[in-house]
């Protein structure tokens, strides 16, 4: 679907739509709908309200997946996508002491943020902690992504554009920082 046909659903339906298209693609969806409050069609504070409830209830569904998926899945499946019982019992420990700024790391490079919410449910992570971490990542980004709408949003379209490319700069830069960590900790 084009920029372009959500700002027309946006319009017409208001934010019955724009909840449920925040659940999915939070980000450049809070930019079209603040623009639109801009233009008068929603309130601001209700599109800002609704995108943040939006952003967690995907947040907490992506969280029950990874927590779900590996007992639906079988043993030899598991394998193969790597997921060992040692490489199990390390993302444990990994989201056990470090879990809050791996979810706000996932959630403000937005690229690598379904990974994040996947491993943590699939880590067992202590759902009130998840969530707690959640919004204290969704409540700033949400905003920023509801000024921009409100300050550029007629420009929704590179805005987008300049989403990706800096949620692709940020996964690059996150991947070159682990691997060097990775390399200068091998004997």
């Amino acid at each position: 679907m084009t920029q372009d046909a959500v700002l027309t659903l946006m319009q017409g339906h208001g934010l019955w739509l724009v909840g449920p298209m925040a659940v999915i693609e939070g980000p450049i969806v809070t930019v079209i709908a603040a623009y639109l409050a801009k233009l008068g069609y929603m309130n601001i504070w209700a599109v800002y309200a609704v995108c943040v409830l939006g952003d967690l209830i995907g947040d907490a569904m992506y969280y029950w997946i990874g927590r779900l998926g590996p007992a639906l899945l079988p043993e030899p499946w598991l394998t193969r996508l790597g997921m060992t019982q040692a490489r199990k019992l390390s993302l444990e420990g990994h989201f056990a002491t470090k879990g809050g700024w791996t979810i706000l790391l996932g959630k403000w490079t937005h690229s690598a943020g379904l990974a994040v919410m996947l491993a943590s449910g699939a880590a067992r992570m202590n759902f009130s902690a998840y969530m707690a971490y959640n919004v204290v990542g969704t409540l700033p980004k949400t905003a920023v992504f509801t000024l921009i709408g409100w300050f550029i949003g007629s420009a929704y379209a590179a805005v987008d554009t300049w989403i990706w490319r800096i949620s692709l700069g940020l996964v690059v830069t996150l991947a070159l920082v682990l691997l060097a960590m990775w390399q200068r900790q091998r004997p």
